[in-house]
């Protein structure tokens, strides 16, 4: 019976693995989350089959657990909040980057959705002028202070704060449009 079952086990993971991961890649970009979430499904997979579960349609079943357990990744998949999403700093008010995307009356996280704003928010991104796209992402996305910047670049602190301020209020206006249609949606 078990040796049965082992095959029937590694029969479906090889007829449906391909299928399941193209399904996954379309809605997971990262290509390790989305192996993480396979592994899941199969996992899940193989326990219920050796508890002795009766699966009427394979494929309809993984399926089925494939979209929870995706589900399941983008609600535990959530960026580290900010504290403030504006914090003042050296007397200027610094906007940082959920900012951009947060609406605290609305939820628009669907996965098409982010993957929509996140091409949207890279694309508006390279469009800054060199000077603010480098403070836009070494503080948000590095995590550098900018008397860090200040004392690796010899820009002051100041000029770094407006180029960075700059570089939000641009985003903001070039994103806006599309944010609202989205939520509209």
């Amino acid at each position: 019976m078990a040796i049965e079952q082992n095959e029937r086990i590694q029969a479906t993971v090889k007829q449906e693995r391909k299928r399941l991961l193209h399904f996954i890649r379309q809605r997971v970009n990262n290509a390790s989350d989305a192996e993480d979430i396979l592994q899941d499904v199969f996992y899940q997979f193989t326990e219920y089959l050796r508890l002795g579960s009766q699966v009427d349609s394979i494929t309809g079943w993984l399926f089925a657990v494939t979209r929870n357990k995706i589900t399941d990744w983008f609600r535990k998949k959530k960026e580290t909040p900010f504290s403030d999403f504006t914090r003042e700093i050296e007397g200027e008010e610094v906007l940082f980057l959920p900012e951009l995307l947060s609406d605290k009356n609305q939820e628009a996280d669907t996965p098409m959705a982010k993957k929509i704003m996140s091409e949207a928010i890279m694309e508006a991104i390279s469009e800054l002028p060199d000077d603010q796209r480098q403070v836009f992402l070494q503080h948000e996305l590095e995590g550098k202070s900018f008397k860090q910047m200040s004392e690796e670049t010899g820009v002051g602190v100041n000029t770094l704060l407006s180029r960075k301020r700059y570089a939000v209020l641009f985003l903001r206006e070039r994103l806006a449009e599309l944010y609202s249609e989205l939520l509209n949606d």
